[in-house]
Formats: C-alpha cells, structure tokens, sequence
C-alpha cells in the first residue's frame, strides 16, 4: 500500500475516534510534511486522499478541515432531505395554486383532446405551444421568436442539451466557479470538463473568462444566480457579450429564476446571435410537472433539435399541451405574480431575521457568509441536528476544496412562520460556538 494511504488511514481513525473533531483544521501541508518526515508531494496527496474520502474539505485561503457529516448524495440537490424544515431545495408551491392548475386543464380531459394529447411530440412541439412559450418567456423588449423554441422534458434536460450540442466529450465549457450542481452532474456524464470563472458581486467577471484559456462554451446564470442570489446588471451584461463575441463563443444562459425579475432584460437580449436561453416550469409551477425550454439562434436551432432528440431529452406531449394552457389562459401569468409577491414577503422575514445576507431581494435563496468561528460543513451538520436543512458552499464550487466559508439558504418550501422561526435558530446558532455541539 501507497505510504499516503498508511498516514491517510492513520487520520480517518483519529477522526472516527472523535480524536479530531468536526470543524477541527489540519496543520498546514507543509507543517504536517516536516512533523510526519514526508515529502511535501506526499502530504498533499494525503489530504487529498481525505478529501476524496468525505472526511475532509478545504477551503480557499483557510485551509482543510475535518468535515462535520458525510458528503451528499450525487448528484447534489437531487433529493430533498429528510430535516422537518427543508432550506436546502428551492420548491415554491403556493397553496391555491393547485386549484387554479386544475381548473386550466379542464379542457384537456375531454376524451378527444386527451387522446391527442398522449401521443408524442417531437422537440419543436406545436405552432400553438411556440407561440404559448415565445409569450411566457418575453422580458421587456425581447421576445423569442416562436420558430427557435424547443421543448425538453425539464429544464436539466435543456441544459444537458444545450452542452452536448457545443462541447465534445473531453473539451472545456466555461461556467462560475459556483454554479448550479447539476451541471456538474451533468458535465460528468458528458465527459466534459468545467474551467472556473472569477465572479464579483456583479457576476461573473468577463476579463477572467477571457483568461481563461480555450473553451467550447459558457453557460451562465446572469439572473438570480445559483447560489450567490445576484442579478448582472446591464454594463456587465455588455461587458460579457462583448468578451464572448470576440472569442465567438456560444452562451448558454440559465433563465430559471428570472419569472420572479421580470423587469430585467436577459443576456440573450445582449447577444441574440450566440446565446441559447434556457428555461423550465419547474420553479413557476413546481417539479413534479414540468417542460423545459430552449430558444436558439435560427442557425442554431436544428444543431439543438438534433441533441434533444439523440439524448432523448424530448418533453411529453401532455406537459407541453398542459403549460400552452396554462399560458394561454393567463394562469401561469397569476402565479408567477403570486411568486413575487410570496419572494418578497420571504425577503422580508429574512431580513428581520438575518439582516446582512447575500443576494437580490426578489430571490428564493441568500448567501450567508459564515462567522469566523464556523465552517460551513460543521454549521450545516449542527443546523441538521436542529431540524433545518442547509446546503454548504462545497455542493457548488467547480474545484474540490476551493469553497468559501458559507451556506445557501433557500427560503421558498416552508411556511412563513416556519421560516422565521427556523431563521431564529440559524442566528442564534450563528452567534454559539462549534463547541456547543459537545453538550448537545
């Protein structure tokens, strides 16, 4: 056996006999080479070795830590977890939403239309259904053309899509250094590589990706980001599409969250001719039943049909005949007015709670910056014992061991009151100590 392996085991039973605790920081890789008589090769292969195994995480410019819980499940944010209040998933479903659902579908449930309705569609769906979507998917002055739209079955899907239509089994596609964890996920079963890009506190910075070597593509949550809650503003948004169109490079963005900014114009409004705008139901409605959204370049579009339908990421007929109804009828208009207001209602519970918190005040989830004296995988595990489920910064970051100290908190799924008082103890928790958990 490797001598890492012999020194890795030799910590993994430090650890499992609570001789290092969660939270705990190793010594400097350096330190730990001179203490142990080891190359420095080799202690950086032993702490990778901990990291590989879920024991531990690092942490930009702090350093590794024992880790407080077991890694999640792969891919991340694909089940919700079993905590009482769930702060991990974003899932808004309003209580009278359902009822004005149903009342849409009325006309489907006729025998003639439902039988119609069951039959399958192909990923350009129905001259109705791209003109339903081309409305719903309308942000101030731009509006799709009907004629790009292109249905998936969700909004992964769409994202799948769009990533193997531009970037080959082992090339590079630029993304955020934290992004949404299922494009990691997804990047994985497609052989493609992900490079990190900087971002700021206006998104993600155009002078880092143009740095950042070759890629394929770049795919981007300009509105609402997954985690960080921010919105890009124009500038910047010119900024990129001027960085992007002289590298010709395709833009795959991620509108998912832009029902609850629809006064925001989307990227695609900025460089029509190289983005691919990507949307779902699943944040509007809920996602159990969903349909996904492409809208591409006219040069693009059959390059896209192709790759819906070779990774058979088509929608079903009846999900898309469900949401041109829904669309058609104004009530999918209804609720998303409805999602704002219950956002912005959260966002202010969440700001008597837990003033200070990172993110734009019309998003589902904030980003909260941890005190010194916590880690974020030890917080996460010491909110678990609580009942309340978070997820920590390292579900996102592209890099292992390159997350900050923090935690998204999505605050969508629980009632009001529950929030609140599940907040209350996050601030609470936040002002104790790791130490605490000891006497729990």
């Amino acid at each position: 056996m490797d001598d890492y392996r012999v020194v890795a085991d030799a910590l993994a039973a430090d650890i499992e006999a609570g001789r290092l605790r969660p939270g705990d920081r190793l010594p400097p890789q350096r330190r730990f080479a001179r203490e142990r008589g080891l190359a420095n090769s080799t202690a950086a292969r032993v702490y990778g070795e901990l990291v590989r195994r879920g024991l531990a995480v690092g942490e930009v410019g702090r350093g590794t830590f024992v880790r407080a819980a077991k890694p999640p499940p792969e891919p991340a944010l694909a089940e919700p977890g079993d905590a009482r209040v769930d702060l991990e998933l974003n899932f808004a479903v309003l209580p009278d939403q359902s009822a004005r659902l149903a009342k849409a579908l009325e006309p489907l449930l006729r025998d003639d239309v439902l039988t119609a309705a069951l039959h399958p569609i192909g990923a350009a769906g129905t001259p109705t259904a791209r003109e339903a979507a081309a409305t719903l998917l309308t942000r101030g002055d731009w509006r799709p053309d009907p004629a790009a739209v292109l249905f998936t079955g969700n909004g992964r899907q769409a994202i799948a899509a769009a990533i193997a239509a531009f970037v080959p089994v082992g090339e590079r596609l630029a993304v955020e250094s934290l992004t949404y964890p299922v494009v990691k996920a997804v990047a994985a079963r497609l052989g493609v590589e992900l490079v990190p890009i900087d971002t700021d506190d206006h998104g993600l910075v155009p002078a880092a990706l143009a740095a950042a070597g070759p890629v394929r593509a770049l795919y981007v949550q300009p509105t609402l980001h997954n985690p960080l809650g921010t919105t890009m503003p124009p500038k910047r948004r010119e900024e990129l599409a001027a960085v992007a169109a002289r590298l010709d490079l395709p833009v795959i963005e991620d509108g998912i969250y832009t029902f609850l900014r629809d006064d925001v114009r989307p990227f695609a409004a900025y460089a029509p001719e190289r983005t691919v705008f990507v949307d779902s139901l699943s944040k509007r409605v809920a996602p159990g039943l969903t349909a996904g959204f492409l809208v591409a370049p006219p040069a693009w579009t059959a390059r896209l049909a192709s790759s819906v339908r070779s990774g058979a990421w088509a929608a079903s007929r009846f999900a898309v005949e469900a949401a041109t109804q829904w669309i058609v009828t104004g009530t999918l208009a209804a609720v998303e007015a409805a999602k704002r207001a219950d956002a912005a209602a959260r966002a202010s519970v969440v700001e008597a709670k837990l003033p200070g918190l990172h993110g734009d005040a019309a998003s589902y989830h904030r980003w909260w910056e941890l005190p010194e004296q916590w880690r974020a995988e030890t917080f996460v595990a010491a909110a678990a014992r609580r009942g309340i489920a978070l997820l920590p910064a390292a579900a996102f970051a592209v890099l292992p061991g390159h997350a900050p100290n923090a935690v998204r908190i999505a605050v969508s799924a629980p009632p009001v009151p529950t929030l609140a008082a599940a907040l209350d103890v996050l601030a609470a928790l936040a002002n104790g100590s790791p130490d605490d958990l000891l006497a729990d």
